[in-house]
């Protein structure tokens, strides 16, 4: 609960509110002090057994894979510098090195760099400062590994990162898919010894990346792609969301979803203070209207007519099809949004299986003028079933959504009724869209 009353949460709250109004204000503090009260998260690190035991595999392994971790640096603490030189050296798996593209011309932290007498860590003094983007080129340029990891200079690895990126990447490839890029997901941290707000992600979902750069840290792509599509100075701020954009639109081309690879599991530390976008994210401003213009030079690539504008959330935004999606958009097959709300709380109609094999409805209970967690509540995402009463199809899929509908009004089972029809959708190759914004329905 401590963490509700954070400077930072206040400095949040103070600038949503004068983005939102006062009332938009007090509905999001209610929904975060909700939130903080369910929330139960300690970062535990791996036991020095189980570390071993995954240094042991590794080197075990025949031609190991090695990972090149790319880091701008400009000014950096020597206290980062040092914590983040430490989560390289502890990682238990061995194959990486470290580029810190230095646009400071430090002598001290290529003093640093020397006093650790590790080769595996590569100081390059940049000439100029080129920013956040030419800076990480520059070390992306000098990568020699098979994949690359961008790394901010003042966060840190947990020590099992680079095993469980090597682990996912093994046991995709005997599966014959070579990943694009693999992410994990990620919590904040003070500096100390408190670690909070974990990021559990979901695995790769193309329109939540267009609603929101969910993926973040720690990110892991082909080093043949990524020296290939490097980072865009024009869209500093949001570079590396521009470049998970760009990496992702082999999905709409014929690329399986498996390439996109989510490790369920916190392997990277967001270290908050006063400058960082995760404890301020108003401190870097810049960055979500470069993120804006990311998704519009996205859409403009595919050929699409859009609107992208930003929610009452930084660094969540809305892209509107012009005039609706099914006409700008072949990869889906239908449209669906929530039934009508039902005692203040949102229904959803995003209906998936638990683990117990039930079947619920996501979000329920959900008061409807709340957000959600990582405000997943009001962003377009793709979802494997929605509620058919909702539903918009391409014209050869109307007469079968009619006939499933009129077996809900003569009293079938809604849930596992919308759940075959989507299941004939997502077979014939189309994703189904779920806008929260989407009013109209087939009551």
């Amino acid at each position: 609960m401590g963490q509700v009353f954070r400077l930072s949460n206040w400095i949040k709250a103070f600038r949503y509110l004068k983005k939102n109004g006062i009332r938009a204000a007090v509905w999001a503090v209610q929904e975060r002090v909700l939130q903080e009260r369910k929330a139960d998260w300690q970062y535990r690190r791996p036991d020095r057994e189980v570390l071993e035991a995954q240094h042991m595999e590794a080197v075990a392994a025949r031609e190991p894979l090695v990972f090149s971790i790319a880091v701008p640096a400009f000014q950096t603490n020597p206290v980062y510098l040092k914590e983040l030189l430490d989560s390289l050296q502890e990682q238990s798996y061995p194959y990486w090195e470290l580029l810190l593209a230095d646009a400071g011309g430090s002598d001290g932290m290529e003093k640093a760099v020397r006093e650790r007498a590790d080769e595996r860590i590569r100081y390059i003094r940049l000439p100029a400062n080129e920013g956040i983007a030419g800076n990480t080129n520059a070390a992306i340029r000098k990568a020699s590994g098979s994949y690359i990891g961008l790394l901010d200079h003042d966060d840190v690895l947990t020590p099992d990162a680079l095993y469980e990126m090597a682990r996912a990447i093994r046991e995709k490839e005997e599966k014959g898919i070579r990943p694009v890029f693999l992410y994990s997901d990620e919590d904040k941290w003070d500096g100390e010894e408190n670690y909070y707000e974990p990021h559990r992600k979901l695995d790769f979902n193309l329109d939540l990346l267009l609603s929101n750069n969910y993926i973040c840290h720690f990110l892991v792509m082909d080093a043949t792609l990524m020296k290939r599509l490097l980072l865009r100075p024009g869209f500093d701020g949001a570079q590396d969301y521009d470049l998970v954009l760009r990496a992702s639109e082999g999905v709409l081309h014929g690329r399986p979803e498996e390439a996109y690879v989510h490790i369920p599991k916190v392997l990277y530390h967001w270290r908050c203070h006063r400058e960082s976008t995760a404890s301020n994210p108003a401190s870097k401003s810049y960055a979500y209207e470069a993120g804006r213009r990311a998704l519009e030079d996205f859409a403009r690539r595919q050929g699409w007519t859009v609107r992208v504008a930003d929610t009452r959330h930084l660094g969540f935004y809305r892209m509107e099809f012009l005039p609706d999606p099914l006409s700008q958009r072949e990869d889906l097959a239908a449209v669906a949004g929530p039934l009508p709300p039902a005692g203040g709380r949102l229904v959803s109609g995003i209906y998936e299986k638990e683990e117990d094999g039930n079947v619920q409805m996501r979000f329920r209970g959900l008061r409807r003028r709340f957000s959600g967690y990582m405000h997943r509540a009001v962003l377009l995402q793709d979802v494997e079933t929605a509620d058919i009463r909702t539903m918009q199809v391409r014209p050869q899929w109307e007469k079968a959504l009619g006939k499933a509908l009129q077996e809900i009004r003569a009293g079938g089972d809604a849930a596992l009724i919308s759940r075959n029809f989507c299941e004939r959708l997502r077979k014939e190759g189309g994703r189904i869209l779920w806008d929260p914004y989407r009013k109209e329905g087939n009551q």
